[in-house]
Formats: structure tokens, C-alpha cells, sequence
């Protein structure tokens, strides 16, 4: 399936014929891509896993959609107004749409859609907060009534990354939002095609005929969508050097996510291309289960985070100092929101100060277990780190290998450690996810909130607050306490703030600069 011996065969015989004979109509274009990690959770709003999050790309479709300038343009939306009071919103979709089953999309499976994205996603929890309804009035029409001013509409409904909100079938919908959809039909470029999909090695997307992609030119996540080649097939490899083998090779096409160490030789092949896609990069996360011990106690989170200096996980997992620096807001450095407030903590990181600290809180030797993703290059270096810096520090370390697949599936377990639990998992979230307050990642909500289950009453009255500011300084005013009280009770370490390159075929054409890996616009000749 992934070599597709046959259609490179045909491809072959195509060149090599006389120019004067055309391109079979059956001759099938395949774009070849190695995906960052496996695709085993098909759910892109149970989940917040970058790489469930691209799947959902290739299938669904959203209301509004982010341009390069993170700005919300139309995506599926036709016309919308709004009242002069700004409390009511109505939505037009634009004629065309269709679900890959044959049915249209009509205003109640958008509803359904963004009822069961608004309990998982941060940005639209708090748009729910301030929504009175959200009704389909027609088949083509919602309108949208708040109680309270929102000042991000659009940019909730619009947003770029996880959660992202997809439009799905309202069958689909109505799936409780905290188990797992079974039934993937989208509306947007490509089908997934599951009679194919092979968990830990290929997924399969067609070319869906009956899309109708808008007329404006791609930008980021907005414009049009076009299916430039009637397959995408991404082929997992676990290991970096063999991925990075096989598109040397020539028997890939696109290698998403390639280790930043291996940037040198990937470059050193005239046929291959190296560059950094997103200007914001990645921030890495330490992220602590809150409800078990030890880390149930801040005064012990924040021990475990002032053993964490950025410098060495940078060092380990990145490497080249080209690709990382340091940055100590929990907002990416070099953005609006970005502060120093109650950074000192892992500004001043140092194993004797943690040390010292986490003696203070009589800590007792319970054991913490920080799950391992082996498959993720800069993750697995991540783990490492915290491993011996913790150790050092006096924690009773049990570092637990498995792929990344296992762990997105096994960090959503609340149960003890001794049952599936866990202490410790290592992520990173893209700059644009947490550009401001209303990222997941910083909930202070442990029922609604993101994987480690925070909660502080007063982290989510200032992130309400953020949600309703009217002006960038009221904005900033608030942005400034979110991050007092994310470092205050340690909610996660910071890592960091890096960039990873992608790798591609020079016959590769059509690359979206995005900080999210979109495969429409993409063409192979």
C-alpha cells in the first residue's frame, strides 16, 4: 500500500512516453507523507492531539477559518450580520455544501457540531458561558443570541487549532462529547477512506469529487481548499532516521516533522527541501496530573518546576540553537500577551533551590510516573530530562515507555497511578493555540478543563474577564493574571519555545505557510 507500486508504475511509464500522447484519466496522483505521529484517536473534539487535529482538517470543514494573519475569514459561511448591540449573529452557509454520504450540511448539524465542541474546547467554553442560543432557523441559517458580550466570536468559531471546530453530521454530533465518535463523515477536500486505514503504519484520504472550495486563494486555514491529487496516504514511521531514509529515497514525498538534528543531512541532499513553516514555533509543556499525589499539592508542582531549566530540554530534544530560545511567558515570546509575571519560578530553575524547595513540602518518596512517548523524538528527549532533573531534585522517579498513541489515549485516565493513572506527560502546544488566555491548556476548571485537571477560581475569573475585555489594554490586564496564577499554582512547566522544519520532495509544490501541516493546494509533478 505505501510503496503503491502499481501507480508509481503507471506514473513511470507516463513520463517516459512520447509527449505527444496525454495522461491516462485513470492514472491516479498520490501525495506520499510521513504524519508526525499515529493516528489511532479519529475524534478531533474528544481530543486535543495535534495529529487527530490535522485528520480532521483533511475531512471536515469549519464555519470561519484563520488567514495568515490570524484573522477569521468565511470558510463555510456565505453572508453573517450582526445586530448593532453585537448581542445576535446570524450565519448564512454558502450553497454547495455537501457531506461525503451525499446529504447537505444544514444549520442543525452546524449546531450540533459546536454544542458538543463548546463542552471540550477552551475558547468555546467560554463563548457558551456567554451564549443565550444557538438555534438553525432554516437550513442554511443559525443564529446565534449571547447573554453577555463576547468580544471573540469569530475567533472561537474560527479558531485554527485544538479544538478545532469541525462541522460534522449532526448524527455524528450528538455523540457525547467525552467518548469517541465512531462514524467519520466529513464535508471537506478529502474522504477517509477506513476499510484502509491500518492503525500504527497507513491512513488512506481520497479526493472528495463534490467539494466546492471558495474562490479566495489559500491563506493559512482559509480560501480555498483544492484537491490537487486524488490521494494522500500517510505512512507512520516510529523511527526518524528510516522516515528520514525514505524520503531521501524518494519513496515519500513529505516528511512533516523530521528531528531538528536531522536537518543538516536532509539538507544535504539536492532534492530535498528543509524550512520552518510557522513563525510562532512550539512551546513545550511538562503538564502534572493535579489530582494524584504528589502533584496534587502546588507547593510540590512548583518544586517540580523550578528543577526545570529551559536551556537543557532545549539543548536535548532541539539541539541546534537555531531551532529554539528560551522564553518564560506561558504566551509565546514575540506575541501581544507576553509578560513576565510570576515567571521567576522557572526563570531561576535550579536543582538545589528544587531541591530544597520540594524538602519544604515533606514530600514522602511517592512515586511519579512521567509516561515516555518513544515514537516522538523531542518529546522522548523531554521525558529524559525531567527524569534525571527530578531525580536530582529528590523525586522518586518510574519514567514508563510507549508510543504516542498510548499516551494521548491513557492521559485522559483519572484513575490512580496503580490503575492506568500517571503523574507526568510532556507535549507541546503550536504558538497560536496559546497566544492568548482562552487555550484549553490553561482552564482552571477540572471538569471542563484540559488533560492534568487544574482548578483555580481564580484563574477562571480572570480568563472570563479576558473573554469580555473590550480593549488591548483591559486584554493585557488580564492576560497578565491568568499568567500570575498559572505560575502561582503550578500548573505546568515551560520548556521552551521551538521550531520545528519540515522536509519535502522538491516536486512537492503548493506549501501553505500555516503553523498547522494543511495537504490541499498540494500537488506532486
Amino acid at each position: 500500500m505505501y510503496f503503491d507500486r502499481l501507480s508509481r508504475g503507471i506514473c513511470a511509464a507516463v513520463l517516459a512516453a512520447p509527449l505527444a500522447f496525454a495522461t491516462p484519466s485513470w492514472a491516479e496522483t498520490v501525495l506520499r507523507v510521513i504524519p508526525h505521529a499515529d493516528l489511532k484517536n479519529l475524534d478531533p473534539i474528544w481530543t486535543t492531539a495535534y495529529i487527530s487535529r490535522n485528520h480532521g482538517y483533511m475531512i471536515y470543514d469549519t464555519l470561519f477559518a484563520m488567514d495568515e494573519d490570524f484573522k477569521p475569514q468565511p470558510q463555510m459561511v456565505d453572508t453573517w450580520t450582526t445586530s448593532e448591540d453585537g448581542m445576535v449573529w446570524t450565519f448564512v452557509l454558502r450553497d454547495g455544501l455537501m457531506f461525503h454520504d451525499g446529504t447537505p450540511v444544514t444549520g442543525e448539524d452546524v449546531v450540533a457540531s459546536l454544542n458538543r465542541w463548546g463542552q471540550r474546547d477552551g475558547m468555546g467554553q467560554q463563548l457558551y458561558k456567554n451564549m443565550e442560543s444557538l438555534v438553525a432557523t432554516d437550513e442554511k441559517t443559525v443564529v446565534m443570541t449571547l447573554s453577555s458580550p463576547f468580544g471573540l466570536v469569530l475567533e472561537s468559531i474560527g479558531k485554527i487549532s485544538s479544538n478545532v471546530p469541525f462541522i460534522m453530521p449532526k448524527r455524528v454530533a450528538e455523540t457525547d462529547p467525552f467518548e469517541q465518535i465512531t462514524d467519520y463523515t466529513g464535508s471537506g477536500p478529502f474522504k477517509f477512506e477506513e476499510e484502509e486505514w491500518v492503525p500504527g503504519n497507513t491512513i488512506v484520504y481520497t479526493k472528495f469529487d463534490d467539494y466546492v472550495p471558495r474562490e479566495e486563494p489559500s491563506s493559512a486555514a482559509s480560501g480555498g481548499k483544492i484537491a490537487k491529487v486524488d490521494k494522500v496516504i500517510w505512512q507512520y514511521f516510529p523511527d526518524n532516521t528510516t522516515a528520514m531514509n525514505a524520503l531521501m529515497a524518494g519513496e515519500v514525498d513529505f516528511f512533516e516533522q523530521p528531528a531538528p538534528d536531522l536537518a543538516t543531512i536532509l539538507n544535504s541532499n539536492p532534492d530535498v527541501t528543509v524550512e520552518v513553516n510557522d513563525p510562532l514555533g512550539n512551546i513545550g509543556f511538562a503538564r502534572f496530573n493535579h489530582l494524584l499525589p504528589p502533584f496534587d499539592n502546588a507547593d510540590v508542582r512548583r518544586a517540580a518546576i523550578n528543577a526545570m531549566k529551559q536551556e537543557d530540554y532545549l539543548a536535548a530534544a532541539i539541539g541546534d540553537p537555531e531551532f529554539w530560545k528560551t522564553c518564560y511567558s506561558v504566551f509565546p515570546c514575540g506575541t501581544p500577551l507576553a509578560n513576565d509575571a510570576g515567571s521567576e519560578v522557572i526563570e531561576t530553575a535550579d536543582i538545589d533551590a528544587a531541591k530544597a524547595k520540594l524538602a519544604e513540602t515533606g514530600y514522602d518518596g511517592t512515586e511519579v510516573v512521567i509516561m515516555q512517548p518513544t515514537d516522538i523524538p523531542v518529546l522522548s528527549a523531554f521525558s529524559l530530562v525531567s527524569a534525571e532533573k527530578l531525580r536530582n531534585a529528590g523525586f522518586n522517579v518510574n519514567l514508563e515507555a510507549m508510543d504516542w498513541a498510548t499516551l494521548t489515549s491513557r492521559r485522559a485516565l483519572r484513575d490512580p497511578v496503580g490503575e492506568g493513572g500517571w503523574n507526568i506527560f510532556h507535549t507541546w502546544w503550536i504558538g497560536a493555540d496559546v497566544i492568548d488566555p482562552m487555550a484549553i491548556a490553561f482552564s482552571g476548571d477540572p471538569d471542563a478543563g484540559w488533560f492534568g485537571w487544574a482548578e483555580d477560581a481564580e484563574l477562571e475569573k480572570a480568563r472570563s474577564a479576558f473573554a469580555v475585555a473590550s480593549t488591548p489594554e483591559e486584554k493585557a490586564e488580564h492576560a497578565t493574571k491568568v499568567q500570575e496564577r498559572l505560575w502561582a499554582i503550578g500548573a505546568s512547566g515551560q520548556l521552551g519555545q521551538f521550531f520545528v522544519p519540515v522536509a519535502y520532495r522538491n516536486n512537492v509544490k503548493g506549501l501553505i505557510k500555516s503553523p498547522v501541516q494543511f495537504f490541499w493546494n498540494m500537488s506532486v509533478e
